[in-house]
């Protein structure tokens, strides 16, 4: 008879996600991944299989948490333009105190793995594109409530708002000034008229 797991699996996803985050995959061990979730090498392959299923596993997390905070943003009670605007003051003072300076997970698997790795490559598409459809319908949204004028095209609205923000937490990595990150701010949502 098999043993129990005696550990909280999401927890501990958690935990190697932050640490894949913070080192990167290719700066990532094992032994890293042991410490980080308090498993031992036996427990982190019956959990998760090897390091590169769990990287796998960690982007779906990252995509299904970065998913229900930007839902909860658009669902605000507000004109999306102030929801997203919110959306974004959130990351920017995330970038200012220290928390948000690593970037985005799905962002930099993409600069160190997308070209060559297939399977890190289709997560980074498929949360993209989720994230994009999830602006999408948003937009759509506003546009039924008259906040948006009908002619806009969500559609590349929503690919830009997600290349957009994208760039802002790569410019952030890099310059974590407020005024910048503001300027860019701006722009991004004059996109949303």
């Amino acid at each position: 008879m098999a043993r129990p797991r005696e550990f909280d699996i999401d927890s501990a996803l958690d935990r190697a996600m932050q640490t894949f985050w913070s080192n990167g995959y290719d700066g990532t061990s094992l032994d890293d991944l042991c410490l980080a979730t308090g498993l031992g090498r036996s427990s982190l392959y019956g959990a998760f299989g090897d390091k590169h299923a769990l990287l796998l596993r960690s982007l779906d997390r990252y995509e299904e948490l970065g998913l229900a905070r930007i839902n909860a943003a658009l669902e605000r009670p507000v004109p999306v333009r102030d929801a997203i605007s919110g959306f974004i003051d959130d990351l920017i003072d995330k970038i200012i105190d220290g928390s948000g300076r690593r970037g985005c997970f799905v962002g930099n698997c993409t600069t160190e793995l997308g070209r060559q790795d297939s399977e890190v490559n289709a997560r980074v598409r498929r949360s993209m594109g989720r994230v994009e459809a999830t602006f999408k319908a948003a937009l759509i949204r506003a546009q039924e409530r008259k906040e948006i004028n009908k002619k806009t095209d969500v559609a590349a609205v929503a690919r830009f708002l997600v290349a957009g923000i994208q760039g802002l937490r790569l410019v952030g990595k890099a310059n974590p000034d407020r005024k910048t990150l503001k300027d860019i701010q701006s722009v991004i949502l004059g996109t949303i008229s």
